[in-house]
């Protein structure tokens, strides 16, 4: 491995050119290699062509917002981590972001260290990916009565259906499935599977345990049960 290969590579989409300025001075001297563009198609051409590590997004761009570009990648089976950035801060598009695919959401003004902490979380989480898909270092079948997920293959199966989920659903799937049984708090939910610690931001865990009983209860009896004020377990039935 050379020393190149050690330096994540950023993207940094944003029409405003003093946050994309800002951003990239910030991520350089964090030992970023760092790219920018201004508009959803730059966004969607640098992914392409440069193989960046990550991807911070803006949502407001002047020809396609993000949402549209995050939607092509995945569409295009690109699971680049991305970092949506934008002035409108409510709940919804918070969910729409990471509905999507999206893997943080920052809302403006950002402080820059809190942005940069977010990138290095992030980068952190996918790197620990990498690792395990190249080594094979604790990727198994997972199975929970009728429930199976590959972590080699990135597939899921409920009675022998497959289960389509996006990367954010499955790594909360794989995790649950991991400690099925237990009771798992938020907190332990959010910094295990987000990378970092989602503070304020529960309803986000929420709408994500939505997602998944919306695509496998219809298979089979409930898996993911909640205690009220403590957090979800998954144990058969």
């Amino acid at each position: 491995m050379t020393e190149a290969d050690l330096i994540p590579k950023v993207l940094v989409v944003d029409d405003e050119p003093n946050i994309c300025a800002l951003v990239q001075v910030a991520l350089k001297f964090h030992g970023c290699a760092v790219t920018t563009g201004a508009t959803g198609m730059d966004a969607l051409e640098l992914a392409s062509v440069g193989n960046p590590d990550l991807i911070v997004l803006d949502v407001m761009l002047p020809d396609i917002d993000g949402f549209e570009v995050c939607r092509r990648l995945r569409a295009n089976a690109n699971d680049v981590p991305v970092i949506f950035l934008t002035a409108r801060d409510t709940t919804s598009d918070t969910i729409t972001g990471l509905a999507l695919g999206g893997d943080d959401y920052i809302t403006k003004p950002f402080s820059v260290e809190a942005l940069v902490a977010r990138v290095r979380a992030v980068l952190r989480r996918a790197a620990r990916q990498r690792e395990k898909s190249r080594d094979g270092d604790g990727a198994a079948t997972l199975r929970v009565a009728d429930l199976e997920l590959d972590e080699d293959q990135w597939t899921v199966r409920r009675a022998g259906v497959p289960v389509e989920l996006s990367p954010t659903e499955f790594r909360l799937l794989a995790y649950l499935m991991r400690n099925q049984g237990l009771m798992l708090t938020r907190k332990q939910l959010l910094e295990n599977v987000w990378g970092w610690e989602y503070a304020g931001q529960s309803q986000v865990l929420e709408t994500y345990v939505s997602y998944l009983r919306r695509k496998l209860d219809p298979l089979g009896p409930p898996l993911i049960h909640t205690q009220r004020g403590v957090g979800y377990s998954l144990r058969a039935p």
